[in-house]
């Protein structure tokens, strides 16, 4: 297809499943639009985004390799993005800085580091257990999200990097808001980049004349003795990009295995029964729904052969991993269908490479916590609606639920 041509993806992020098909019938890429009407290319298969993920030629640097990076200022709808590009961290680096912002960053979610957390991880579950049992006493409904997929690991990494109380919750609505693609707003977007400062900049003033043992302090004192290796503009967007990955994915994550299992009971009772193991469920939840459906950006560094298609040097891609995931030609044709079973466990759901998530180890162990906790406390667990009636974030980026209404004990 041509690239005027362009298919338009859902910013709500509605059927995100069907919207892969549809892209994949296209071919192995696609010209979209992004909302704001910002060309990109959207790989449909695994192999394919793979290949763009390992190849040395696609950047994540806007100032070096996006074409229209000049432009950005003269379209209002294109202010979203940059809260995903036009901050300066390891989401939108190449080569050498790249290397250098991961190399501060990683000894920070070592296996030993993790490993440490693992108590602490147990004994907020079990908290956050106990109160959704107490709020479920009287046999009504109650939101699993809200009351356990998303507290536990947002609690867990603002404690990691010593987020005081007082900016919790305005630290979870900032990310919300970065992962909110509904609103292509110049007002949305200035409202994201006002609160980025507010919001981080009162954690690095906190931090800084409270200094504690967290990863806060460890970047400030990086960035005080050394502003060659972490200049304050990278430490603002370093800690925006680790909190936020290291919390809401994790939120998707358990959510998305909670309705997963909920919906096949088969499936759910052999999981109980220790027939599939919940490494299993965690690798096919990532693999069919991942916390992350796409991101923003990545830029041909040169032209860069694809198939039968040509894409430009400095053009745009994005990098979805739903349509990786779902992919027939790699997963077999039942590949929509959720079934902890098959074992898939490469998955790109983590990234790959350079690129793969530091703090892929820490959600493992928060989901792999989380869930088994979850369903033995509460072997009777079951929707409180038809799945069909669950609604996804607004979100073309974000895999996840709004809600998750359950009954504790049918």
């Amino acid at each position: 297809m041509s690239v005027t041509d362009r298919v338009a993806l859902d910013p709500f992020g509605t059927d995100i499943p069907a919207e892969s098909a549809r892209l994949r019938a296209l071919g192995p890429i696609v010209p979209v639009e992004l909302p704001g009407s910002i060309p990109a290319w959207a790989p449909t298969g695994y192999d394919t985004l793979k290949e763009l993920i390992l190849d040395p030629r696609v950047s994540k640097d806007p100032r070096l390799h996006w074409r229209l990076w000049p432009e950005v200022g003269e379209h209002p709808a294109w202010g979203w993005i940059l809260g995903w590009v036009g901050v300066v961290n390891m989401l939108s680096t190449y080569g050498g800085d790249h290397t250098r912002l991961r190399r501060l960053v990683a000894p920070s979610f070592t296996h030993r580091r993790t490993e440490a957390l693992r108590p602490r991880v147990e004994a907020v579950t079990t908290e956050l257990l106990d109160a959704l049992a107490e709020a479920g006493k009287d046999g009504g409904p109650v939101d699993v999200k809200e009351g356990f997929a998303h507290p536990l690991p947002l609690r867990i990494i603002c404690e990691l990097f010593g987020v005081p109380e007082e900016l919790r919750d305005a630290t979870a609505r900032l990310i919300a808001a970065i992962m909110d693609t509904s609103d292509p707003t110049p007002e949305h977007a200035a409202f994201v980049q006002e609160q980025i400062g507010t919001v981080l900049g009162s954690l690095i003033a906190h931090r800084s004349e409270h200094p504690g043992d967290d990863l806060t302090t460890e970047l400030i004192r990086v960035r005080d003795e050394d502003g060659d290796r972490l200049s304050g503009e990278e430490l603002l967007y370093t800690l925006l990009l680790v909190i936020g990955a290291g919390f809401e994915t994790t939120v998707n994550l358990i959510g998305n295995a909670v309705v997963a299992l909920l919906k096949d009971p088969r499936q759910l009772a052999a999981v109980r029964a220790g027939e599939i193991g919940w490494d299993a469920v965690v690798d096919e939840t990532l693999r069919v729904h991942p916390s992350i459906a796409s991101l923003p950006l990545r830029f041909a560094v040169e032209d860069l052969k694809v198939g039968d298609v040509t894409i430009p040097a400095g053009d745009a891609i994005i990098t979805t991993y739903a349509a990786a995931g779902l992919d027939p030609a790699h997963y077999g044709p039942d590949a929509d269908t959720f079934d902890a079973s098959r074992g898939a466990d490469d998955h790109l759901a983590f990234g790959i490479g350079v690129h793969r998530c530091i703090g892929a180890p820490l959600a493992r162990m928060e989901a792999l916590t989380a869930l088994p906790a979850l369903f033995d406390r509460f072997p009777d667990l079951a929707l409180d609606v038809d799945a069909e009636e669950l609604r996804q974030v607004p979100s073309f980026i974000a895999f996840g639920w709004q809600r998750i209404p359950v009954r504790l004990h049918g």
